[in-house]
């Protein structure tokens, strides 16, 4: 009678992902629903199985200890979901990008008149990016000539990230206030 009661009160024990045998479980019961939930989303085979393996592997090398299957397969089918759809938005965006190119006409030859105006536009930025306080200057300057991300230019400059995105923005502001124009031209 003892042994019977035992099996209707299992206590579920912890799923640790970085140990091979609960590795290997949760791989087993969750990989299917994985599988079709990512299709569902990216409609590629490929991307989809690659987007599971992927947040298989993050759970593993991110040693995660779950208290149960239910949390880490609930966990997983978030990661691949959010995995997924960005995937899907990334590829939207590429195909757009994509027709966008194809649409454009390609032969267009610049006439004196534009190489001048172009000229002319380098010419007044140059000379407003000078008048531009150095603090402002050298994050536009990072950010557009070196094309370092944010990240990068608070490490190089010894800010923070969020520092840096704020004088980027008042430096590309006050770059057009001197300039006199909206749409700033970084040549």
């Amino acid at each position: 009678m003892l042994r019977e009661s035992s099996q209707f009160h299992q206590v579920s024990r912890p799923v640790n992902a970085a140990d091979p045998a609960d590795f290997r479980r949760i791989y087993n019961e969750v990989m299917q629903l994985l599988f079709k939930v990512s299709y569902r989303i990216v409609n590629d085979e490929e991307a989809a199985e690659d987007i599971v393996h992927d947040s298989l592997i993050k759970m593993n090398e991110k040693e995660m200890v779950f208290p149960s299957m239910d949390d880490a397969k609930y966990w997983l089918i978030r990661v691949v979901k959010n995995a997924s759809l960005n995937y899907a938005k990334r590829k939207m965006r590429e195909r757009k990008a994509y027709e966008k190119a194809l649409r454009e006409d390609t032969r267009k030859i610049d006439s004196g008149e534009t190489e001048l105006l172009k000229a002319d536009a380098v010419d007044r930025t140059k000379q407003a990016l000078a008048k531009l306080p150095e603090n402002l200057r050298v994050v536009l300057i990072l950010r557009e000539y070196s094309e370092l991300n944010y990240k990068e230019i608070g490490r190089v400059l010894g800010i923070t990230e969020g520092n840096v995105k704020v004088r980027v923005f008042r430096a590309r502001e006050q770059l057009a206030k001197l300039i006199g124009e909206d749409d700033v031209y970084m040549p």
